[in-house]
């Protein structure tokens, strides 16, 4: 097994072969501490799945952003978006299901995350208006399919400050961060970083998708935002 990276270092995106044996050693270290999560038997319908990818309208717009996964390895894990690494977040969410039950998950190469939400409509000057996607408190997550409980938006901690700060040079890579925080004694602050192609479909639906290093077509990682 490749040792896990002890201290962030930037990652070439045109060598696949170092970002994939990163990838596989984080989610060797992570998958053993998998215990006591139970996703819920509830599945969403084929044709309710079908609705998370995102149509090729003409309408939609892309642009390229950088998305992190964070957590301890016995906690809940953190997903950050930002412009690039020295940007302020764009939006800070933390999931129910823990570190390693999305690892488990990822180490079968593909990962569907859908965020759904019934945003109350206010009624302001007699014309409806939606806040956005962003500013949504609480999402319904479903993994691969599978009702995994919520996903909250929170603000930023000194923690999380200190994370993101650490990891400014870091493009592309995971692994294992030096950072002392709340995490149980013993216990891994664990990373996974990437570029994601973000798809704006409308003022209701959004779709991050992770971009592989050159020539890879390894993990498929998707995020979809979705408010009905």
């Amino acid at each position: 097994m490749v040792p896990i990276m002890e201290t962030p270092t930037s990652v070439d995106c045109g060598r696949e072969v170092r970002f994939r044996r990163s990838f596989r050693s984080l989610v060797e270290c992570m998958v053993p501490a998998c215990c006591g999560f139970q996703a819920s038997e509830d599945s969403l319908a084929s044709d309710t799945d079908d609705c998370h990818t995102p149509s090729p309208a003409s309408t939609a717009t892309t642009t390229t952003v950088t998305g992190t996964f964070f957590g301890y390895r016995k906690g809940r894990v953190s997903f950050c978006l930002q412009d690039d690494t020295r940007s302020s977040p764009l939006i800070l969410l933390e999931f129910a299901v823990p570190t390693a039950y999305l690892a488990k998950e990822m180490q079968h190469g593909l990962l569907r995350i859908a965020l759904e939400c019934c945003h109350p409509i206010r009624q302001i000057n007699s014309q409806k208006e939606r806040c956005s996607l962003f500013n949504v408190p609480v999402w319904s997550m479903y993994c691969n399919g599978r009702k995994v409980g919520f996903a909250t938006r929170r603000q930023m901690s000194v923690s999380d400050v200190a994370v993101l700060k650490h990891m400014q040079s870091v493009s592309v890579g995971a692994g294992v961060l030096p950072v002392a925080g709340a995490g149980e004694a013993g216990d891994l602050l664990m990373y996974l970083r990437a570029s994601f192609e973000r798809v704006v479909g409308s003022v209701d639906s959004e779709s991050f998708h992770m971009i592989n290093p050159v020539g890879s077509s390894g993990q498929e990682l998707s995020i979809f935002l979705v408010r009905s």
